[in-house]
């Protein structure tokens, strides 16, 4: 016989197969699509607002989401697998301290603001694969070189270099744009 939670396992299998769920956490803002059937006609429609809790809790994992509407506070518990969810978009990663944000329904204004957190780029480039070997011939013939002057060749290999960082640099400006 199988356990329920092997059923339970092998049901949040098949959803995850079907549609993708994101990973977000408490003071991520998302984009919750919602199924909604009127009549015979079935729309989608879109909830958006802060996450201010998420129960993990295999099948039964949920997530509750508050907005401001008309300067009201709405708030919405989503089973996460549900077949309600049409999609889930995180539009911005907040940096928080708890798990739990419930301090946000006494808050208002200014205050009920969470600051974003930003995610670090490490400045070494994909492109370009760099062995070992490669690394230790570089430090032996940098050694060697500081002895002797350098030469034209060099000077312009380096010019060559420089002026590909700063179209690293300004490429990657306009992508932040």
């Amino acid at each position: 016989m199988k356990n329920i939670e092997d059923i339970n396992r092998e049901s949040i299998k098949k959803i995850t197969a079907k549609k993708k769920i994101p990973k977000f956490f408490a003071g991520d803002t998302l984009k919750i699509g919602v199924r909604i059937a009127e009549g015979k006609r079935e729309r989608i429609q879109y909830f958006e607002g802060v996450c201010i809790a998420k129960k993990n809790r295999d099948i039964n994992s949920s997530f509750t989401v508050r907005k401001i509407s008309f300067g009201e506070g709405v708030e919405r518990t989503f089973a996460l697998y549900s077949p309600i969810i049409g999609s889930i978009k995180v539009i911005r990663s907040g940096k928080v301290k708890r798990a739990k944000l419930y301090y946000l329904r006494d808050r208002k204004g200014k205050s009920a603001r969470i600051s974003e957190k930003i995610k670090k780029r490490i400045g070494i480039d994909v492109l370009e694969p760099i062995d070992e070997n490669q690394i230790e011939t570089e430090t032996t013939s940098t050694a060697t070189t500081k002895e002797e002057k350098p030469k034209k060749e060099d000077l312009q290999k380096n010019k060559d270099v420089e002026q590909k960082k700063k179209l690293k640099k300004e490429e990657l400006k306009t992508e932040k744009k």
